[in-house]
């Protein structure tokens, strides 16, 4: 088997289309459907059932589908053991959360600017569950969830740490010096928060529903940022990560009230499972699993922790 072929047919299977997988090896669609039949021809059988304008894998191609892999795995792994010390090279597509963005990453992103100049990292703004399809479609390379759930179907997870929510009010809100509070205690808090999709903001209003029996009175403020100035200015609470709010909460523009949220959630890192992932993204995920480990370690803002060269 000739390694493009191999190379075409893992990338029609992993997407199911013959015009993506073109358009993403930046081949002609006839050329694509030409390498498929050498190959099936080679082997003797049919890889994928033609149905009208979808295409499915038969089971000689699921059977194909993860020998491919290791094979162009292991061409990779060859390539750069023969490469050496080359600089790591390459653009990662990441599908991540304005959150992490803004409070966990900048001192990893700093570091690749620094010390790896030829990789380039193209950020997407997306949230769960669209994040966790593009992955599985081969869109994203890598991506950062912020889940209650640490299995999903068809990708492979790492948990990097768990990640603590704080209910938060101004200073001046009538809750700010509050001894304690249970949830019914928050049925008529005008509450602020981000766009729905958002994992924290959705659990925090479905358990308010649950317990209260009510649609709890949601302000939509779309951002972090705008929602801690709402919050800071008196306009509700809002359930916010702990890490975008230490800067705040040291200072005094912001009180951390004392509810506890009844779930817990992960940030993680994630990609498509069986997918190769090239050297320099190991390298990514590798100084991902490093700073955040240090960011923990040393309890400090990770948006203000320097780059160390």
């Amino acid at each position: 088997m000739e390694l493009r072929l191999v190379v075409t047919f893992e990338k029609v299977a992993t997407v199911l289309s013959f015009t993506q997988a073109a358009a993403e090896l930046k081949y002609a669609q006839s050329s694509v459907t030409s390498q498929i039949r050498s190959l099936e021809t080679s082997l003797g059988t049919e890889l994928f059932d033609r149905l009208g304008s979808r295409i499915r894998l038969t089971e000689a191609g699921e059977r194909l589908l993860p020998y491919a892999r290791r094979i162009i795995e292991l061409s990779d792994e060859a390539r750069a053991a023969v490469a050496g010390a080359e600089e790591p090279a390459g653009t990662i597509n990441i599908g991540t959360m304005e959150s992490l963005t803004s409070y966990r990453l900048p001192a990893l992103l700093e570091l690749f600017h620094h010390r790896y100049p030829q990789v380039k990292l193209s950020l997407r703004p997306t949230l769960g569950d669209e994040t966790r399809q593009a992955l599985r479609q081969g869109v994203y390379d890598i991506g950062f969830l912020m889940e209650r759930e640490t299995v999903h179907a068809g990708l492979q997870t790492e948990v990097l740490t768990a990640e603590p929510l704080v209910l938060v009010c101004g200073p001046t809100h009538a809750l700010a010096g509050a001894a304690k509070l249970a949830t019914v205690d928050l049925a008529q808090v005008q509450l602020v928060g981000t766009e729905p999709g958002c994992p924290y903001r959705d659990l925090f209003e479905d358990e308010l529903r649950e317990r209260n029996g009510v649609p709890p009175p949601f302000t939509e403020f779309g951002t972090i940022e705008a929602t801690k100035r709402g919050v800071a200015g008196g306009l509700g609470v809002a359930l916010l990560p702990r890490m975008a709010v230490r800067q705040e909460l040291a200072a005094g523009t912001l009180v951390a009230l004392p509810w506890e949220p009844p779930f817990q959630l992960h940030t993680q890192v994630a990609w498509r499972e069986g997918k190769r992932l090239p050297r320099h993204v190991r390298l990514f995920i590798d100084e991902t699993r490093r700073l955040v480990r240090e960011q923990e370690s040393a309890k400090q803002p990770p948006s203000g922790a320097p780059w160390r060269g």
